[in-house]
């Protein structure tokens, strides 16, 4: 075929390389240049080639078996999926791509504590790539969002609390729930009550009561949290407390001034 209707036939049909027997280097050039995948028809193609593949198409890094850092960098600035094609990234390279998105770290082995950190910063879901995330790592997480729990397979107790104090919600991703766990709970939300009425008695929330408002370093949210909540009330058929009452016989200093400032709001 002439050279003419070849190149215009690459131009129109970048693939058609692939029928072409012994291409020229300019009719590979063309063809990696309109379309970057058509590297994978091309043996032993120059670097030339490699680099005008890929500033077309970043993909194009996975026809090239040993790329320099200045491609891989180009293919993860076009994309970070493209990580996945990378065997033997530099910790600067999968940085690149973590940066763009934390979900890249699925395509990284065994991440370290500060890759793992950069991903689940960066999008805090990105932990459920993660096999065994660390202590750390976790407690990252379910700081940003207690969402982030229902992606940890064996979250730290740790973890669980960050999450459960952030949100009582985050008790409906926990499944080995027991009896000390639920009172662990309530002492850094009170507001797990609604999600447990059934799994303690009245003695139990009070005894777990007592401990936290008794507390001088209590935190105001946990107080205002408490009197606010309507699962403990002293009308209750299940939970029946005199709230103010309870804080006036075993509350700390900190907690009486938290209730009175309360109570004068709601006057």
């Amino acid at each position: 075929m002439e050279k003419s209707k070849l190149i215009e036939m690459i131009k129109n049909n970048p693939n058609a390389i692939a029928y072409i027997t012994n291409p020229t280097d300019e009719i590979k050039l063309l063809a990696v240049k309109n379309n970057g995948l058509t590297l994978k028809y091309i043996e032993n193609p120059t670097q030339e080639m490699q680099e005008f593949a890929i500033d077309n198409n970043g993909r194009a890094i996975q026809f090239i078996d040993d790329p320099t850092e200045d491609m891989m960098i180009k293919a993860i600035n076009d994309g970070w999926v493209n990580l996945e094609y990378l065997k033997n990234p530099n910790e600067k390279i999968i940085k690149l791509a973590i940066n763009q998105a934390g979900w890249a770290i699925k395509y990284v082995k065994n991440p370290s504590e500060d890759l793992q950190l950069l991903a689940v910063r960066k999008n805090y879901d990105s932990i459920k790539f993660i096999k065994d995330p660390c202590e750390r790592v976790q407690e990252e997480a379910v700081k940003i969002t207690y969402d982030a729990l229902k992606y940890i397979n064996s979250p730290t107790h740790n973890a669980e609390l960050i999450a459960i104090k952030n949100n009582e919600r985050a008790i409906t991703f926990i499944n080995d729930l027991d009896k000390n766990k639920i009172l662990e709970f309530l002492k850094v939300n009170i507001l797990v009550i609604k999600y447990v009425m059934k799994e303690i008695s009245k003695d139990e929330l009070e005894q777990t009561l007592k401990e936290s408002l008794s507390n001088e370093d209590v935190e105001e949210k946990y107080v205002r949290d408490y009197l606010n909540c309507s699962n403990i009330d002293k009308n209750s058929d299940i939970m029946p407390i005199d709230k103010i009452m309870f804080i006036y016989k075993y509350g700390s200093k900190k907690a009486k001034k938290i209730a009175v400032d309360e109570k004068l709001k709601m006057l």
